[in-house]
């Protein structure tokens, strides 16, 4: 049982507020530091590894699952996701005390899959083109219960941008705010309460080369396919389109995608590991690399972490082989 597909609306203050309360026993109060580099810009870093799933999913997660009636609490519930999503809806779900399945893209890392079982959740791999059909779909052959969308469910965007709130309460002068774009829940969120707050400051997407819908579709001005997309270690990020209705979301409120390269990743993971020791999978060390470039305009910048569940001997192959700047 799912509930009746609404238009997308623009998220208001007084709901973020009410679910930074809601969600508060849930989540950590991240912190925000300097990145310890000499750069042009002061950039921070938003530490959402430090959740208790290592991600920031758990905000939308846990706001999606408080908002839920009794009667679609009682079908359980699902979502889709290479990881992160599922560990937080997982998470919630455990938490009060529902029946969670969650539809696996079968490239996601061991070290999530693993998670997602530990807290509890069914898990049914599936290809991602399968997976992101579903997305569209909102159905998945053999999977009952209440869907809970990894991106495009506003109570989950709304969950994801009481991340805003503490960017601003920790750095009032932060002048742009970088997130890693997948389906666009994240910077949805924090975009759209960041508006809200102060529309002066900047607000940048940042994706990987071999997968940038968003940064087609700001140059389109249209939700775009990405024909050229292939897997990579930055799982947690980059899709294969931008859904129109997140298109409709995230284009008054974000500025623009910056594209780096998988090798920039690799130098942004390495970077923070040395520089704060921060440990940030692909998707949580995008942000990072694009504030880097120096494309993202004045600082001081915050750079979002997303994520940091990374198999640690992978992180230690991908760390090894980057190269850092002179």
């Amino acid at each position: 049982m799912n509930q009746p597909l609404t238009a997308p609306r623009a998220i208001s203050l007084d709901e973020v507020r009410d679910a930074r309360r809601r969600i508060a026993k849930t989540i950590v109060r991240t912190p925000l530091v300097r990145l310890n580099v000499d750069h042009p810009r002061d950039i921070y870093l938003k530490l959402e590894n430090l959740q208790p799933i290592n991600a920031f999913k758990i905000r939308g997660a846990a706001n999606a699952v408080a908002m839920l009636s009794e009667q679609q609490r009682r079908l359980g519930v699902w979502t889709i996701s290479a990881g992160n999503a599922g560990q937080g809806v997982a998470y919630a779900a455990r938490q009060a005390g529902i029946p969670c399945t969650v539809v696996v893209i079968e490239t996601a890392p061991d070290t999530k899959v693993n998670r997602m079982s530990e807290l509890g959740a069914r898990l049914i791999k599936a290809p991602f083109d399968a997976c992101w059909a579903a997305m569209g779909d909102r159905e998945f052959p053999g999977v009952e219960g209440t869907f809970i969308h990894p991106f495009d469910d506003h109570d989950f965007i709304v969950g994801n941008a009481t991340m805003a709130l503490e960017i601003f309460e920790d750095l009032p002068e932060v002048r742009g705010i970088v997130a890693s774009i997948g389906g666009g829940g994240l910077i949805a969120g924090v975009g759209g309460a960041a508006r809200l707050i102060n529309p002066e400051v900047r607000i940048w997407g940042a994706e990987p080369e071999t997968a940038a819908p968003a940064s087609q579709s700001f140059s389109n001005n249209a939700p775009e396919v990405f024909s050229q997309w292939s897997a990579s270690f930055v799982d947690g990020a980059g899709g294969k389109s931008i859904f129109p209705r997140m298109w409709e979301r995230i284009r008054e409120v974000v500025d623009g995608s910056i594209v780096v390269t998988l090798d920039e990743v690799k130098t942004a993971m390495r970077i923070v590991a040395e520089k704060n020791r921060v440990i940030a999978e692909g998707a949580g060390a995008l942000a990072v690399a694009a504030a880097l470039t120096g494309r993202a305009g004045k600082g001081p910048l915050v750079a979002v972490i997303s994520g940091g569940n990374v198999d640690l001997r992978r992180f230690a192959e991908l760390i090894g082989v980057a190269i850092l700047p002179e």
